[in-house]
C-alpha cells in the first residue's frame, strides 16, 4: 500500500470509510458483518478508519470502538462532530451545530463510543453557517490543547473557508466528495490543501456505487437509501448516466483492472496529497479496493477517462437543493 502524509500521521493512500456499515444506504448490515469487514481491513494493512457521530446516530462509532479498541495503536482514528442526532419529541433528528459547547459535547460522546482517550483526526463535519468558522475551529483547537484530539480537519468547505480556519489552527485534512463524476474540489480546494500542507481525503470515490458497475436499477434501492434524494440517482438522470458505463468498463479492461479499481487508481493519480476512503460492507470488495493502489495509469488513458466522465457529461447534481444549502457552496 502506498503511504501518504496526513498531518503528523502516515496513512495508507486507500483507507476505510465506515459510514455504510451503519448508515445511509438502507438497512445496515448485521454488526457481525461489520466486524468482519473492520478486522479484515486491519489484517490487510488499512491504517486509517474514518467514522462520524452522525453515522447511525452513533452506531458506527460504537461498532468501530467495540471491534477495534483493543487494536488502537495500529491505526489512525478519524471521526467528526458538528452534525449529530438530537433527541426530539418526534424522535432523533439530524442537527448541524457548530457552537463550541456542541462540539465539546460531540467529542466527549465520540470518545466514549469509540472507547479511546484521544481521536487522531477530528473533523468539523459541516460548517454551521450560523457560527463563524473561527469560533468552531477555536473550540476544536481547545480540544487539541486538552489532549482529547490530536489534529483537526474540515469537511465540505471552500478554499476561502479553509484558509480562515487554518489561520486559527493548522488544518491537517479536508474531506469532500471527489470522484470522476464529482470534480468540484478541482476548482480550488485541492490546490489550497496542497499549499497549506493539508491532506485531501476523498469520500464516495466510487460515486456511491456507480463506478463499481454495481447499481443498474435505482428502483431497487431501499426506501431509506439516501441516494433516492440525490438528483443523479433519479430514474431519468441515472438512465442517462448508465450510458457512460460501457465505455468506462472498456477502459478498465484496457488498464487490466476492475471498474472500481480504475476509479480509485485515477483518484490516487491526481495528486500525492489525496487519500481515498471507499466504504464497503463486503470483505471481497474491500480487498478489491485496496488492490487499486497497485494499478498504474498512463497519461493517455487518464485523459480519455476524464473526457468520458466529468461534470459536463454526468446528468444531475450531486445533492438536492436542501443538501446544497448545508455545504459551503463556494466549493462549487
Amino acid at each position: 500500500m502506498q503511504i501518504r502524509q496526513l498531518g503528523a500521521f502516515q496513512v495508507g493512500a486507500i483507507s476505510l470509510g465506515c459510514m455504510n456499515l451503519s448508515h445511509a444506504y438502507g438497512k445496515p448490515p448485521p454488526a457481525e458483518q461489520g466486524e468482519r469487514v473492520l478486522l479484515a481491513a486491519l489484517d490487510a494493512g488499512v491504517t486509517m478508519f474514518d467514522t462520524a457521530a452522525l453515522y447511525g446516530f452513533g452506531a458506527s462509532e460504537t461498532l468501530v470502538g467495540n471491534v477495534l479498541a483493543k487494536h488502537r495503536s495500529q491505526f489512525t482514528l478519524a471521526s467528526k462532530g458538528g452534525v449529530a442526532g438530537v433527541q426530539t419529541e418526534d424522535g432523533i433528528k439530524r442537527v448541524i451545530d457548530g457552537r463550541p459547547e456542541a462540539l465539546r459535547r460531540n467529542c466527549e460522546d465520540s470518545l466514549r463510543r469509540l472507547r479511546t482517550d484521544v481521536i487522531d483526526l477530528y473533523y468539523l463535519h459541516r460548517w454551521d453557517k450560523k457560527v463563524p468558522i473561527e469560533d468552531s475551529v477555536g473550540a476544536m483547537s481547545d480540544l487539541v490543547s486538552a489532549g482529547k484530539v490530536r489534529s483537526i480537519g474540515l469537511s465540505e468547505v471552500s478554499a476561502p473557508t479553509l484558509r480562515k480556519a487554518h489561520a486559527v489552527h493548522p488544518i491537517s485534512a479536508v474531506q469532500t466528495e471527489y470522484s470522476l463524476w464529482t470534480r468540484n474540489p478541482e476548482i480550488a480546494v485541492l490546490d489550497a490543501c496542497r499549499e497549506l500542507g493539508a491532506a485531501f481525503v476523498a469520500f464516495s470515490p466510487l460515486a456511491r456505487g456507480f463506478l463499481c458497475d454495481a447499481l443498474h436499477d435505482v428502483s431497487q434501492l431501499d426506501a431509506k437509501d439516501i441516494r433516492r434524494a440525490m438528483p443523479r440517482f433519479s430514474p431519468e438522470n441515472y438512465a442517462a448516466n448508465l450510458k457512460l458505463l460501457p465505455a468506462y468498463k472498456a477502459l478498465a479492461e484496457e488498464a487490466g483492472c476492475t471498474p472500481a479499481q480504475l476509479a480509485l487508481a485515477w483518484l490516487l493519480h491526481k495528486a500525492p496529497h489525496i487519500v481515498a476512503i471507499p466504504g464497503t460492507t463486503s470483505v471481497a470488495h474491500l480487498k478489491e479496493d485496496l488492490a487499486a493502489a497497485d494499478v498504474r495509469l498512463d497519461a493517455g488513458l487518464v485523459a480519455r477517462l476524464e473526457t468520458l466522465i466529468n461534470d459536463r457529461t454526468v446528468a444531475g447534481n450531486r445533492y438536492s437543493d436542501q443538501s446544497n444549502r448545508e455545504v459551503d457552496t463556494e466549493v462549487f
